[in-house]
């Protein structure tokens, strides 16, 4: 079979003009990146804000394995299904980071025959949206220590800037900085670091600010330290959030491009799900739902992260709720969670497929807890046995989840038919979507409600460090918002080691810290970084470009 950057490159696209034509809009409505991109600026919410929203499908996982998932693909194929099937449909997904894409995970664009195009433009710079959060980032950290050196005059506490620069790219050495050496033309000296791009605040703020006047109030908000009486110094007394907002005057506008069989897409903010909130931006998901009548989103890793945090993140922010939840699993990560190794797990293993499915149980008990109708898709490899696929059959039916097979990557929305009927029948039932805790709960008590009904904890233990920052956010009265907690993607827990659904384990906090722009306050967790590093060998390795333009090995 062709590797995927190869099926991509021999993929005929439609124009974006008679991609957005489909759905109702204009040429002169939209903003080109060449033939292929374009995005889609106010006046395209202008003409269809006022529609009815349409049914909202939430594509989520397993926690992931080395043995591969699918979650994207399935997600695409699952669109192009409801196409075939003559249903008005778009997808709205995450922009890929230039992090996995360059070290272990590779791009998000999609694989084999589920494929969003073009997928070597999406995956490297697309259309500069990660070039502009970096950008408005760090204009925000100069701003701050040139107002140190200038005099100081807001008498911020150096020793407590919280805010960090960024760059999109796995580098371990930039976690831990210092800036301002080299004498006083050169600054204050401070202790810094950079954070990935991906888990920047500016990037949380685009994806559920609803337009330049919310993206703009937004920055202003942004708590970038404290000065020396202990009270909050925000972007706004820099006077930071007016530049900020001017860098992101296109990165704000959703990203429209189709997928192999040309359904649309809407593909726009990337924040991760380990480390942030996990889903794409609500003004691309909004307005899909206006724009079709099923839009199909996902959320990142696992369903303990990006579903959870979809749920009583971003639903509660947007005012928006699934209609539908799709869980996706394989047999190979099933039985990996049962003890196989990876390189064991073609081998048919029933026993280890009954060990490994209890974390596929618990996702499925966490998304009907929060109120959603439920189907898993089991994307199927050939090594899997008919016997396997029965058992996962059955015991997600005795869960009262229906299941389907999805053979997307290697046939497209045609593999995915079955999973689409599925969905459509499962949203025949009302979705009683709700949070798992109120807002207004204590930051303890909201993390606590995570932990043991989510990840099936028994409790939660506090750094020193953490329990000083939640009586300061106590204090300040910012601690009436919802959480969102940085954690391993391996397993429920916050120890990547154990998999399948451990139970009777503490989560650790380390350290709280409020994104106060976005709306919400961070819990990190166990080991977790903000900046990852890139592997032995990173996938960086093997791309390369040839004399006329072809870009190769990239997945």
């Amino acid at each position: 079979m062709l590797s995927d950057i190869e099926i991509a490159q021999a993929a005929k696209m439609n124009h974006i003009r008679d991609v957005a034509a489909s759905l109702g809009i204009d040429e002169d409505e939209l903003e080109y990146y060449g033939k292929y991109k374009a995005k889609l600026g106010v006046d395209v919410w202008k003409k269809f804000g006022s529609n009815k929203d349409g049914k909202l499908v939430l594509v989520t996982a397993i926690n992931p394995t080395p043995a591969g998932e699918g979650k994207t693909t399935t997600t695409i194929g699952l669109g192009d299904a409801l196409s075939r099937m003559g249903k008005k449909c778009v997808l709205a997904l995450r922009e890929p980071s230039l992090g996995p894409v360059m070290g272990v995970k590779g791009g998000a664009a999609g694989g084999g025959y589920s494929q969003v195009v073009p997928m070597d433009d999406i995956n490297l710079h697309f259309t500069g949206d990660m070039h502009a959060i970096t950008a408005a980032n760090n204009l925000l950290s100069a701003m701050i220590d040139n107002h140190i050196h200038q005099g100081n005059e807001l008498d911020i506490d150096v020793t407590n800037i919280v805010w960090k620069r960024v760059v999109d790219t796995n580098d371990r050495a930039l976690r831990k900085i210092v800036v301002g050496m080299g004498g006083h033309i050169n600054g204050v000296p401070r202790e810094d670091g950079f954070m990935i791009t991906v888990a920047s605040e500016v990037m949380a703020i685009l994806c559920l600010a609803s337009d330049m006047d919310d993206l703009k109030r937004r920055f202003g908000e942004i708590i970038i330290g404290y000065n020396r009486a202990g009270q909050p110094v925000k972007a706004s007394d820099l006077h930071a959030e007016g530049a900020m907002a001017a860098l992101m005057k296109d990165a704000i506008h959703p990203n429209l491009v189709q997928t192999l069989e040309h359904t649309p897409c809407l593909i726009h903010g990337g924040p991760f799900a380990n480390i942030a909130h996990g889903c794409n931006s609500v003004q691309a998901t909004t307005l899909a739902m206006k724009m079709a009548d099923y839009t199909i989103t996902e959320a990142g890793f696992g369903a303990d992260l990006g579903a959870e945090k979809f749920m009583d993140i971003k639903c509660r922010m947007a005012g928006i709720k699934p209609d539908a939840v799709v869980i996706v699993a394989t047999v190979r990560a099933l039985k990996y969670n049962g003890g196989v190794k990876k390189t064991d797990l073609k081998a048919p293993n029933l026993d280890a497929l009954k060990k490994g499915i209890v974390n596929l149980e618990k996702h499925i008990e966490n998304m009907k807890r929060f109120g959603a109708p439920v189907v898993v898709a089991v994307n199927r490899f050939d090594t899997d046995s008919d016997e396997e696929l029965r058992y996962i059959i059955d015991r997600c039916a005795e869960l009262g989840a229906d299941c389907a097979l999805s053979e997307v990557f290697a046939k497209g929305g045609e593999g995915g038919l079955e999973l689409a009927q599925k969905v459509l029948a499962a949203m025949e039932t009302p979705s009683e979507y709700h949070p798992v805790y109120d807002v207004n709960d204590s930051i303890t008590d909201k993390i606590n409600a995570i932990v043991t009904k989510i990840y099936g904890g028994a409790g939660v233990e506090y750094s020193a460090k953490a329990k000083k920052a939640i009586k300061k956010l106590e204090e300040l009265g910012l601690d009436k918002k919802p959480v969102c907690i940085a954690k391993t993607q391996y397993s429920l827990s916050d120890d990547q080691t154990l998999l399948g659904r451990p139970e009777e384990f503490t989560v650790n906090v380390s350290e709280i810290r409020v994104s106060n722009g976005a709306g919400f306050i961070v819990a990190e967790t166990g080991n977790i970084m903000v900046m990852p590093g890139l592997p032995k060998v990173p996938a960086a390795n093997n791309i390369d470009i040839d004399s006329d333009g072809v870009i190769s090995g990239l997945f």
